[in-house]
C-alpha cells in the first residue's frame, strides 16, 4: 500500500495532466466529428468535408518542422495554455455564428485552420511537459496510459458525438468541448507545476531543421520506411475521405451508423495494442512494418467497396486497424535505436513532416474522386449490371467505387514500396 501511495505522489503532475489534457482532447475530436456531420448535410459534399480536416491538419505539416525547436524557447505552461484558449476561442466563434444563423463553410476553414496552427505548436510543448513531470522509471507505464486514453477518444468521440448532436445539436457539442477545456485549463494553471527544462536549445529553427535532414540523407533505411508511410497515410486519408460519402448516403447507414463504425478503429487499436505486448520480439521489424500495412490497405478497402451491410462495415474498420498498432511498435523500435537521443527530437520534427505530408493531398483527393469522379460516373453508367451488383445504386455507390481503386492503389504502394525495403538491413 505504502509503495502505490508513493507511486501515485510521484505521478501527482502526470496523472492530473494527463486526465485532464485527455478530456479536453475528447472535446476537441467530438465538436470535430460533429462540424463533420454538419458540414455534409449542409453541403452533401466529401470533398467538402475532406477540406475541413485539410485545413486543421495542413498547418501541422507545414510547421511541425519548426515547432518543437520554437516552443523550447517558451514556457511549457504558458505555450499550452496559450494556445488552448486560442482553440477555445475558435470554437466559441463557431457557437456564435451558429446561434445567429451566420455559419458559412468558409467560417469552419479559417477556424479550423487557426485551431490546428495552435494545436501544431502546443503538442510539442505537451510532449516536453509530460517528460518534464515524470520520473524516468515510470515512462513505460505512463505511456500505456497515454496509448490507452488516446484509444479510447477514437473509440468514445464518434459515439458521443452523434448522440449529442442528434438530441442536442451543435449547441450540445459545443458547450461540451467548452466545459472539457475549462476543465484542462484550471488542472494545468492552478494543480500542475511544470519545472524548467535547463537542457532546452536555443540555436536557430533553420540549423536544428537541417541537422534533422541530414541525419535521414545518410541513414537511407530510416528514410525509406518513412516514405513508405507517407504513401500508406496518401492511401488512409484519402479513405478516411471517402467514408462519410459511403455511409451517411446509405440507405443502412447515416450518422449514428458511421459514429460506430468510426469507434471500431478505436477498439481495433486497444485489441491491436494487447497483440503487441504479447508478442515475441520479430526477426525481420520492416517485414512485419510493410507486410501489416498490406494485410490492412489490401482487405478494409475492398470488403467496404463491395459490402452493403453496416456489421461488414465494421468488421472492416476492426481488419484495417487491428494490425496498426503493431507496425507502429516495430517503426518505433526502428527509430528509436536507430535515431542518437540528442538528434531524436529534430529528426522526428523532419520526421513528421515528410510522413504526414501526404495526409491533406489524400484527403483532397479522396474527396475530390468521390464528388466529381466516380460519383458522376456512376449516376452515368451505374444502371450496367456489373457495376450495380458490385457497387449498389445511388448516392454512395460512387464512394464504393473510390474503396475498390483504394483497395488496388493501397495493395500496390505495400508491393511495390516492399520489394525496395527487402535490400536494407536493420540489427538492433
Amino acid at each position: 500500500k505504502f509503495n502505490k501511495k508513493h507511486e501515485l505522489f510521484e505521478l501527482k503532475d502526470f496523472l492530473i495532466l494527463w486526465s485532464t489534457q485527455s478530456i479536453s482532447q475528447l472535446g476537441s475530436s467530438i465538436t470535430g466529428f460533429a462540424l463533420t456531420l454538419w458540414l455534409y448535410e449542409a453541403t452533401g459534399s466529401s470533398l467538402s468535408t475532406a477540406v475541413l480536416a485539410i485545413c486543421s491538419y495542413a498547418p501541422y505539416v507545414l510547421m511541425s518542422i519548426f515547432a518543437g525547436a520554437l516552443t523550447d524557447r517558451f514556457d511549457k505552461k504558458k505555450t499550452m495554455l496559450g494556445c488552448d484558449v486560442f482553440a477555445a476561442i475558435c470554437t466559441m466563434i463557431v457557437f456564435v455564428l451558429f446561434r445567429t444563423n451566420s455559419l458559412m463553410v468558409w467560417h469552419l476553414y479559417v477556424l479550423n485552420a487557426i485551431s490546428g496552427l495552435m494545436n501544431t505548436v502546443q503538442q510539442p510543448a505537451s510532449e516536453v511537459a509530460m517528460t518534464l513531470i515524470m520520473p524516468e522509471k515510470y515512462y513505460q507505464k505512463t505511456s500505456g496510459l497515454r496509448s490507452l486514453s488516446s484509444s479510447l477518444i477514437s473509440i468514445l468521440n464518434p459515439l458521443i458525438a452523434t448522440s449529442l448532436y442528434s438530441f442536442l445539436g451543435l449547441n450540445g457539442v459545443i458547450a461540451v468541448d467548452i466545459a472539457s477545456f475549462m476543465i484542462a485549463s484550471i488542472a494545468l494553471l492552478f494543480f500542475i507545476n511544470i519545472p524548467e527544462n535547463k537542457s532546452d536549445k536555443r540555436e536557430r529553427v533553420l540549423v536544428l531543421a537541417k541537422e534533422g535532414l541530414m541525419f535521414l540523407r545518410e541513414n537511407p533505411l530510416i528514410m525509406a520506411l518513412i516514405l513508405f508511410m507517407s504513401g500508406v497515410n496518401l492511401t488512409a486519408s484519402a479513405f478516411d475521405a471517402t467514408l462519410p460519402g459511403y455511409v451517411l448516403p446509405n440507405p443502412k447507414g447515416g450518422s449514428s451508423v458511421l459514429g460506430l463504425v468510426t469507434a471500431c478503429s478505436g477498439v481495433a487499436m486497444i485489441i491491436g495494442s494487447l497483440i503487441v505486448s504479447v508478442l515475441p520480439k520479430p526477426r525481420n521489424r520492416v517485414k512485419i512494418i510493410y507486410l501489416t500495412m498490406l494485410f490492412s490497405l489490401g482487405t478494409e478497402n475492398f470488403l467496404l467497396a463491395f459490402s452493403r451491410e453496416p456489421a461488414l462495415w465494421c468488421i472492416g474498420q476492426i481488419i484495417g486497424w487491428i494490425l496498426v498498432p503493431v507496425m507502429s511498435a516495430n517503426l518505433d523500435v526502428i527509430l528509436r535505436t536507430s535515431i542518437p537521443v540528442q538528434l531524436q527530437g529534430r529528426v522526428y520534427a523532419c520526421r513528421n513532416t515528410l510522413q504526414f505530408f501526404t495526409i491533406p493531398i489524400g484527403l483532397f483527393f479522396g474527396g475530390f474522386m468521390v464528388d466529381h469522379v466516380c460519383e458522376p460516373l456512376m449516376r452515368v453508367y451505374g444502371d450496367l449490371s456489373i457495376l450495380k451488383t458490385l457497387f449498389g445504386t445511388g448516392k454512395g455507390s460512387g464512394a464504393a467505387l473510390m474503396m475498390l481503386l483504394l483497395g488496388v492503389s493501397g495493395s500496390l504502394i505495400c508491393i511495390i514500396t516492399g520489394k525496395k525495403l527487402r535490400k536494407y538491413q536493420y540489427r538492433e
